[in-house]
């Protein structure tokens, strides 16, 4: 049909955001070749975060729908956004911020998401670019060159929040695990989509500029000094932790994942509390993998120590 324009959904959450907000806001709304309806759910700001977005409601031809957030973290904040039948679109995309995104950010990841059959769940996620601050340039998340799965998934996530569109397949497949209790929502998007049976989709070219600042609830990981500390954390716990809450939340939506990941989620789970032979068989019958050469050194020395 001449003219049309896919309809996408944007989930904008955000929290004492005024520094960066209207920036991107900027860039949100004027993306190309495609019609964004804005959903911003609020978590509390004390400052004029509100203010911002009801203004730039009130000045741009898009209506803002704003909406008070759960108090309950990002990651929760998201799920209510996602799970909420009441937005209806295309599309859906989650959105950070105080980023900025290319124009042609939604467009790009809309033509290869139709390339998908509409009835199974489709995730498109990128490569980003570092935002300093001060608003420099410096550097690409890293490029992921092994293929998407859910035995990648499980130890490894490899699109940020901020590059994911999805189909409405992969909408309802998240409304129907609803409002679990996950480290952190992309994370949550990958598991449950490729453990599903999903098609996952990672742009090695990057869709935005991801601003880095002390504020970050990630942060990039890129950097010595940053992988060193992520590396550190994962050995004292962290890791571990988040995949006791990940592997809670599948296993109560375990119906909707396909049986080879069924079996590959029983198998990680039952390793991970085993000897040592029982956690490295367990992990290689499970198939799982990180994507690059450090990332699986971390693996074995994370079941090496039983900190996976």
């Amino acid at each position: 049909m001449t003219g049309y324009s896919p309809e996408v959904a944007v989930l904008l959450c955000t929290y004492n955001g005024n520094r960066f907000l209207s920036s991107q806001l900027e860039s949100l709304l004027n993306q190309a070749a495609v019609s964004v309806s804005l959903t911003a759910s609020d978590d509390g700001s004390t400052d004029n975060t509100v203010q911002i977005l009801r203004d730039c409601s009130r000045h741009n031809r898009q209506i803002i729908d704003l909406r008070q957030g759960p108090r309950a973290g990002a990651a929760q904040n998201f799920l209510s956004l996602i799970c909420d039948k009441n937005i209806s679109a295309n599309y859906f995309a989650y959105a950070d911020q105080d980023d900025i995104w290319d124009e042609d950010k939604l467009s790009r990841a809309v033509s290869a998401l139709a390339e998908c059959h509409p009835n199974r769940p489709a995730l498109y996620c990128a490569r980003t670019r570092s935002l300093s601050a001060s608003g420099e340039i410096s550097g690409c998340s890293p490029l992921f060159c092994r293929s998407p799965s859910f035995a990648n998934a499980l130890v490894h996530n490899i699109g940020g929040g901020n590059t994911m569109v999805m189909n409405r397949a992969s909408r309802e497949l998240l409304c129907r695990g609803g409002n679990v209790d996950v480290v952190s929502h992309d994370w949550w998007t990958y598991l449950l989509v490729s453990g599903a049976g999903g098609t996952v989709i990672y742009d090695p070219e990057p869709c935005l500029d991801y601003r880095q600042h002390s504020a970050n609830q990630i942060g990039a990981n890129t950097g010595i000094k940053r992988r060193a500390s992520r590396y550190l954390e994962a050995l004292n716990g962290r890791n571990r932790d988040w995949n006791s809450r990940n592997i809670s939340a599948l296993e109560q939506n375990a119906a909707l994942l396909t049986p080879d990941n069924q079996q590959r989620l029983r198998s990680f789970s039952q390793s991970r509390h085993g000897g040592l032979l029982t956690r490295f068989r367990g992990i290689r019958r499970a198939g799982l993998y990180a994507q690059t050469f450090s990332g699986n050194l971390g693996l074995f020395f994370a079941t090496l120590l039983k900190k996976i």
